[in-house]
């Protein structure tokens, strides 16, 4: 290169010169961001955080009330005697567990004001100084694994390996993935500018919000709220979390890990924020001037209340709406390697996940064998209170539910879909031998269109067999497609090919080829749907990027060249020369052929 420069005139050996050493930087780049990260983690170590615990808490039998006698009431969150306060149940034993503040328009306002100031001094942080954080965030989590799941477990009902795996496995994936990658998602990232802009040098960057206003479900309480405030600090956000009423106990435990993390490092600990209440409250946090956006996971009723919230003032929303999640086996599937998938999709968390397996298409010629296979491990399961409370030993499969009308819908839609056809093999109903809010794990085929479970969202621990007629790959596909939600689907077969030609024609934000659910443990990915599965994406560097503002931007690639105005379009623009200069001026960069290119430049001249 050197050796040919010499031939060339001095302001393109300038411009070769450049490139070159850009190129070079670009590539070491990854290398040394590899070596940099390496260090950090091996020469900066974090601090152990204590974080105190209730009774409750730190122990399975911790908490003292008597249960409710499920026979005679039923758990009320609000007391008309009280209404300013939250009344926080476990779901399992129907304990209960505490109260909280039902906050008022005015109480989030302050606190979303006090995160605001507080981001200003966090958006100065650098990336080493958040990855700190988290990962103190980190430590703590794998010191108190078990802590964690029986806090899940108590305020959500589920059982500890099932929170294990939904709350804190989860957790720790999105901690370790974004501070692997999250400094290089956000990077400035460089785009092409033309010949006519050569001169010029554009990029994207990445640039807080400011306060993200967060609104979690019930069904996973730890991570739905880490798991915002994890990328919202580290793209240099303040967050502010409405959780659920339903659970709202596990969330003080949770903050107070958060704020210690902060607090442990020098950092204002309001820039992370927490709010209680009901519908209200949420209402406030979207409304709230001091709110930049709107992560909200929910239903698609309250989804569109949100929606319209955030547009009287034009306020950006991501929108994460549930689903009705397909789980499809091929006629050449091994029916003992799917069992396992298909119990773990339907009855994880009883049923209460975002991407739960709702519908369960099984091709004709393998569904009996499916069904005399699955039914009898379903029947099997055990299911109970999840914590050793109450006269309980917490060893249970599926444990309750965590809102006591969604039993109510659950049943509505069995015994909907029983009377119009369905075959009911097992469950189908409360489990009454237990005093808590449970639903028996349930299996059901014959399932067809003309039945409300077939459309919408069941949200509970029902095994929906639909059966693909004359093992049709085409009629699979329609019968998936034939659904108003959109997120997730996975398709298993002895072919991947076959699969993935499947899936493919699938509309929907994520699909997974012989598997179930992994595409939540490779954060790098990001999570959404379409349709009434709603819009935006969370995770990965799209749903990292989703908490910051992109500012494109332009500057001069070097020193001294700059953009001028040609004399003959500059104000006052010449009679009878500016539209003839300005054509030729688009030949001449436009023009496919070498002649047309030529008339631009002449142009140019007889014009200037």
């Amino acid at each position: 290169i050197i050796c040919c420069l010499d031939d060339l005139p001095q302001g393109v050996q300038a411009l070769l010169v450049i490139s070159v050493i850009h190129f070079l930087c670009t590539a070491a780049k990854p290398v040394s961001s590899l070596v940099e990260l390496f260090c950090e983690y091996f020469f900066l170590s974090v601090p152990r955080i204590e974080v105190p615990l209730t009774p409750a808490e730190a122990t399975d039998d911790g908490v003292k009330d008597p249960p409710l006698d499920a026979n005679e009431t039923s758990p009320q969150l609000r007391l008309p005697s009280d209404p300013t306060k939250v009344q926080c149940w476990d779901p399992a034993t129907l304990q209960h567990l505490g109260t909280a503040p039902a906050m008022t328009k005015e109480e989030v306002d302050e606190l979303c004001s006090k995160a605001a100031r507080a981001q200003k001094s966090w958006a100065l942080t650098t990336y080493t100084q958040r990855r700190m954080v988290l990962r103190t965030i980190q430590k703590y989590i794998l010191e108190n694994i078990e802590t964690i799941c029986r806090v899940c477990a108590r305020d959500s009902g589920k059982p500890k390996v099932d929170a294990l795996l939904g709350e804190v496995m989860t957790t720790c994936e999105k901690i370790r993935c974004v501070n692997s990658n999250g400094e290089q998602w956000l990077e400035r990232s460089y785009r092409p500018v033309g010949p006519m802009m050569m001169h010029k040098t554009a990029y994207v960057e990445y640039v807080p919000y400011g306060v993200l206003g967060v609104i979690a479900p019930w069904n996973y309480p730890f991570h739905n709220m880490l798991n915002h405030v994890i990328s919202g600090l580290f793209s240099g956000n303040a967050v502010v979390s409405k959780v659920s009423e339903h659970t709202t106990w596990s969330a003080s435990y949770f903050t107070r890990i958060v704020k210690a993390a902060l607090e442990a490092h020098g950092h204002d600990p309001d820039v992370v924020q927490t709010l209680t209440g009901f519908g209200e409250c949420g209402a406030a946090l979207v409304k709230c001037e001091d709110v930049d956006k709107i992560i909200f996971t929910g239903s698609p009723a309250v989804g569109r209340k949100v929606m319209s919230g955030c547009s009287g003032n034009l306020k950006p929303c991501i929108l994460e709406l549930g689903g009705k999640d397909p789980m499809v086996f091929c006629d050449d599937v091994k029916i003992e390697d799917v069992v396992p998938w298909a119990m773990r999709g339907c009855f994880q968390n009883s049923g209460q996940n975002c991407c739960g397996v709702e519908r369960l298409f099984v091709y004709e010629s393998i569904q009996s064998k499916f069904l005399s296979a699955v039914v009898p491990k379903v029947k099997a399961l055990r299911q109970g209170v999840p914590n050793a409370a109450c006269g309980h030993n917490g060893d249970v499969d599926c444990g309750a539910m965590i809102m006591p009308a969604q039993l109510d819908i659950i049943e509505a839609l069995v015994k909907d879909a029983v009377d119009k056809g369905a075959k009911l093999h097992c469950g189908g109903k409360r489990n009454e031998a237990l005093n808590g809010q449970f639903f028996e794990p349930t299996v059901l085929s014959e399932i067809t269109s003309e039945m409300r479970i077939s459309k919408e969202e069941v949200f509970g621990p029902i095994m929906c067999v639909i059966t693909v007629p004359n093992d049709s790959d085409d009629e699979c596909i329609r019968l998936v497609n034939a659904c108003d939600f959109g997120l997730g689907s996975s398709v298993y077969a002895a072919s991947q090919e076959r699969g993935m030609k499947i899936g493919n024609a699938f509309r929907c934000g994520m699909f997974t080829v012989n598997d179930f659910g992994v595409n939540y443990l490779i954060q790098s990915l990001p999570f959404g749907g379409v349709k009434e599965s709603g819009f935006g994406r969370f995770a990965g560097p799209e749903g990292l990027r989703a908490c910051c503002l992109e500012r494109s931007i332009v500057k001069d690639r070097i020193w001294g060249v700059r953009t001028s105005i040609p004399p003959a379009i500059n104000y006052p623009i010449k009679a009878g020369k500016g539209l003839p200069f300005g054509m030729s001026l688009v030949k001449l960069f436009y023009s496919e052929g070498l002649i047309g290119k030529l008339k631009g430049i002449i142009g140019l001249i007889k014009n200037s």
